[in-house]
């Protein structure tokens, strides 16, 4: 594993107020799939590079968060698992599980699971 990815570097990016420091952590061809109530197992939502990265970013970083938080990240070779939790200035909150393949100390492959509150 390179130097870029940390659980310290992971947490500022996760726990900032913009979305520029989480993806400087990804590759330029990175693919991260998003499975949820609405994109389920069959039917993924997958984002290629990271430019498609930034625009789903960027939405997450604009909205009123009241907190957005790193619970757990486990590091083991160029693979990762973390657990994050978020919530809104509404109330309403989000969980979410992330396994990741670094690659040369960044984000190459990441397929997160997340569900909200209804």
């Amino acid at each position: 594993m390179g130097t870029g990815f940390s659980t310290d570097t992971l947490r500022r990016g996760i726990e900032g107020s913009t979305a520029a420091n989480l993806l400087s952590l990804y590759t330029d061809d990175a693919e991260l799939r998003v499975v949820d109530r609405n994109t389920q197992p069959s039917s993924p939502r997958v984002l290629h590079g990271r430019d498609e990265i930034a625009e789903l970013l960027e939405d997450v970083y604009s909205r009123d968060i009241k907190t957005h938080k790193l619970e757990e990240c486990i590091v083991q070779g160029d693979r990762a698992a973390y657990t994050e939790s978020c919530e809104y200035s509404d109330g309403v909150r989000v969980f979410a599980e992330s396994m990741i393949t670094l690659r040369d100390g960044k984000i190459a492959e990441q397929t997160m699971i997340q569900a909200w509150d209804e």
